[in-house]
């Protein structure tokens, strides 16, 4: 799952992938040059120094790439992006070439017939992380968040974007699929899963061959991203009621799109060409052997989460290939908003009676959020907003229906299973289903407790900041 998002502010160009490819981790809020309404030149006190018509500014080293009628411009130190208007970027460029902040405005001015608070739109980009000197004053800068295998390096894993890889793993998938049509009968069930006896083999062997290659998948977004110049970095997150491993490629926005699909497909690509893989080594070996059984469980357990990308609405790879591809910044982000506004709506009418009323307040909660969005974004907002909705409630009625249940069967059964009175094989049975599903739930507790507790952190350090 890739996450640019991760999972994040508002994403500026749809980036991390699960890899939930992943929202955007370190996106911020689309800024522009604001119209010259206040002339105020300073900032608190803690704030960047009073900013002059004289003053000049030193950016830190911005990337910039443009996007439709929008401009995407970040840092990929900190891996903070933004979506500027043309004028923005603009504004941007003249700063960076060393004009004080009156020339810029007056450039601009010239250029586009409109008035513009440069001052104001240096306090934007000063608080984005994208300025290191104000005039004489060094702005403080915030640590860079650590990358995951910080010794790999662009020139090591080059050949992640090669345009023949993705032919090669075609060929790969093409033979396989070849392979199953003239003997079917390789293709797996869930019996395959049961290859031993002993429920404890089983679920070890499960979850270590499952671990590896969602290692694996993570890996292909990580290293991809890295031969496009991305850091990157993998942590455990949680979708709905699921535990996944995610990665955040967020800079992935500045990349051509060849490399931003690729990067949000690595992991997926890499399932398939796994799978493939382990058919063609099963068409080799004997039926009903141990290295059968072995080859068409590890074949289940690759791809066993390829359904789960389907699942767009908890922001999987093929959400983010989905957003790139409609053009959205936050198909997520605005898709549950549009949701929650559509919600609210259907609460009033049914509490009023007025169901057939359309009118609402100006401004506040009443006010569509999709209608600021530009008609392309729009129409695919509130078609997202009805996956998310249906998908979001089929997922958890499945977990309170089936999941949940399971779990607990399990759990109290092997609770019961401990004693002296069921030897030492059904003692070890029980531990192991224990430690291996309790383990499982707890993870996903303590993760979802954690990013719980960093966004609101993150929260209140944006609020303390706009204050």
């Amino acid at each position: 799952m890739t996450d640019t998002a991760g999972p994040a502010a508002a994403p500026a160009a749809g980036a991390a992938p699960d890899t939930a490819t992943g929202p955007a981790a370190g996106a911020a809020p689309d800024t522009a040059p604001a119209p010259a309404a206040d002339t105020a030149a300073g900032t608190a006190a803690d704030g960047p120094p009073r900013i002059a018509p004289t003053t000049r500014v030193l950016l830190h080293d911005l990337a910039v790439r443009r996007d439709r009628d929008e401009w995407i411009v970040g840092r990929m130190t900190t891996r903070t992006f933004v979506a500027l208007p043309a004028a923005g970027a603009r504004a941007v460029e003249l700063l960076g070439a060393g004009l004080s902040v009156g020339r810029t405005e007056e450039t601009l001015r010239a250029e586009t017939g409109e008035e513009f608070d440069i001052a104001d739109f240096v306090g934007d980009l000063a608080a984005l992380g994208f300025v290191a000197r104000i005039g004489d004053h060094a702005v403080p800068d915030a640590e860079p968040p650590r990358a995951s295998l910080p010794w790999l390096r662009p020139r090591h894993v080059r050949l992640a974007l090669h345009p023949v890889l993705p032919l090669l793993v075609g060929a790969l998938l093409a033979a396989a699929v070849v392979v199953l049509v003239r003997r079917p009968y390789l293709l797996p069930g869930y019996r395959d899963l049961l290859w031993s006896r002993h429920g404890s083999v089983v679920l070890l062997s499960g979850a270590a061959a499952g671990w590896t290659l969602l290692l694996a998948h993570e890996l292909a977004h990580l290293v991809t991203a890295r031969a496009a110049g991305v850091p990157g970095k993998m942590r455990l997150g949680t979708r709905l009621q699921f535990l996944v491993m995610q990665t955040d490629i967020s800079g992935i926005e500045l990349a051509p799109r060849r490399h931003r699909l690729t990067a949000y497909l690595a992991g997926i690509a890499l399932n398939l060409s796994v799978a493939s893989s382990l058919v063609l080594a099963l068409a080799l070996t004997e039926t009903g052997t141990t290295v059968h059984r072995l080859l068409a469980a590890a074949l289940l357990l690759a791809l066993l989460p390829l359904p789960f990308q389907c699942m767009v609405f908890t922001r999987t790879d093929l959400y983010f290939v989905l957003q790139d591809l409609t053009g959205c910044r936050d198909l997520y982000g605005d898709g549950l908003a549009y949701a929650r506004y559509r919600a609210r709506r259907s609460v009033r009418n049914v509490r009023t009676g007025r169901t057939g009323r359309r009118g609402v307040r100006a401004g506040g909660r009443d006010q569509d959020p999709s209608a600021r969005l530009p008609a392309h974004e729009r129409r695919a907002v509130r078609l997202y907003s009805v996956v998310l909705v249906v998908g979001t409630a089929a997922c958890l009625t499945f977990m309170a229906a089936v999941t949940l249940p399971v779990d607990v069967a399990l759990l109290v059964r092997a609770v019961r299973g401990l004693g002296p009175g069921h030897g030492l094989a059904g003692n070890a049975d029980a531990v192991t289903v224990l430690v291996v599903l309790g383990g499982v739930n707890v993870l996903w507790l303590v993760t979802w407790w954690r990013n719980r507790r960093s966004r609101r952190s993150r929260r209140s350090h944006r609020s303390a900041g706009a204050t």
